[in-house]
């Protein structure tokens, strides 16, 4: 999820469209580099593993095939599917607080991390330079996700779904702090279109009256997932731009892990602190947790599939289904019809992720 985990990026790093690989990430396999010929690579002709004339066997390895024409968007429209539903199921179950729902996540999450890392062999603690920068892209990849399900819980899921749509703004924009990133005017206007979107998704009293339309539950609980919603879009920011600080010294699994483990130290000290900690009752409920852990995995992985055999930039315009998804979930499943002022938020944040995921992606082609 832009949303489950969007965090997700965070996690199995659930990103948002600008949070995205850029398309250089994998070297071309078949690149020579040309201090390989002063190292005495062979001539032209010859195979390059047993420096002979060319043999079948070496071909036939060299050979790259081709992904399906459309496969990564396709992987993309399901990735964004998977985390659509899990988002309805952490709205679904209203009975358990959103924090552990978060521990359930971590937990699973965990039993799948942990094969991987002892099979990868990059071990527990990872690099002595980078333990920092893991432990706070743990705490607040954790904390972005833990406010994440609050949002679901407090909020309509449309609202949520498309308020998370505002992390890329946060990410140029302390990328520009901490990274000493470009920061252009195009930037600058892609972030006075989220902010007007997530005003018109929030609707201030101040601005539209002290009798806002009608909303899903009070409107003090709707004001506090729409924060819990912007928290979330700030901290997944935060951990993107960790990430990228972080760059390629550190396993990808090896971050993983640490969001977990964190994570569920987080969860369980803040159940103590509230109180709130609870085996679920209902076996729906349980289902539902279950659902929540494998809908998010799945989805994951077919958004890591689809960056890696599909330009980055069409990766994350078609990220952006997930606020179609979302829209219609909530039609169906809760019975909730969006405002008109729903969508022109919507339309708004989507639009300006989409012209930040465009932007990047002409960049990088150049």
């Amino acid at each position: 999820m832009r949303s489950l985990d969007s965090t997700g990026a965070t996690e199995l790093q659930e990103p948002g469209p600008s949070q995205l690989l850029p398309d250089d990430v994998l070297p071309d396999p078949h690149e020579e580099p040309a201090a390989a010929e002063v190292a005495g690579a062979p001539g032209p002709g010859r195979c390059s593993l047993c420096r002979s004339l060319p043999c079948g066997w070496c071909s036939e390895r060299a050979k790259k095939k081709a992904p399906c024409p459309g496969l990564g968007l396709f992987y993309t429209l399901l990735s964004a599917f998977l985390f659509s539903v899990g988002s309805m199921f952490v709205k679904k179950v209203q009975d358990i607080h959103a924090v552990e729902i978060s521990a359930f996540r971590c937990v699973f999450q965990m039993l799948v991390i942990i094969p991987c890392l002892i099979y990868r062999k990059t071990g527990f603690i990872g690099p002595k330079g980078q333990r920092m920068f893991l432990i706070l892209r743990g705490t607040l990849g954790s904390a972005a996700m833990i406010l994440l399900y609050y949002a679901f819980q407090a909020t309509s899921l449309a609202d949520a779904t498309v308020i998370t749509f505002s992390s890329p703004v946060f990410t140029s924009l302390f990328a520009w702090i901490f990274l000493k990133e470009k920061y252009s005017l195009w930037d600058a206007l892609f972030t006075l279109f989220t902010i007007t979107g997530v005003i018109l998704i929030v609707r201030p009293p101040f601005l539209f009256g002290s009798n806002p339309e009608r909303m899903e539950g009070s409107y003090s609980v709707h004001l506090k997932g729409t924060f819990a919603a912007i928290g979330h879009a700030v901290l997944a920011a935060l951990t993107l731009v960790i990430l990228k600080k972080m760059g390629k010294s550190v396993d990808y699994f090896l971050s993983i892990w640490y969001y977990v483990i964190l994570g569920l130290v987080e969860c369980v000290i803040i159940l103590s602190i509230l109180g709130e900690w609870s085996l679920p009752f209902c076996g729906l409920d349980r289902l539902f947790l279950i659902l929540i852990g494998l809908f998010g995995l799945g989805g994951q992985v077919f958004l890591t599939k689809a960056i890696q055999i599909e330009k980055a930039g069409l990766v994350a315009i078609m990220k952006t289904m997930d606020v179609v998804f979302a829209f219609i979930f909530q039609i169906i499943f809760f019975n909730d019809v969006p405002t008109w002022w729903t969508v022109g938020g919507a339309l708004c944040v989507v639009a300006s992720s989409i012209g930040a995921a465009i932007r990047k992606w002409c960049q990088s082609s150049k």
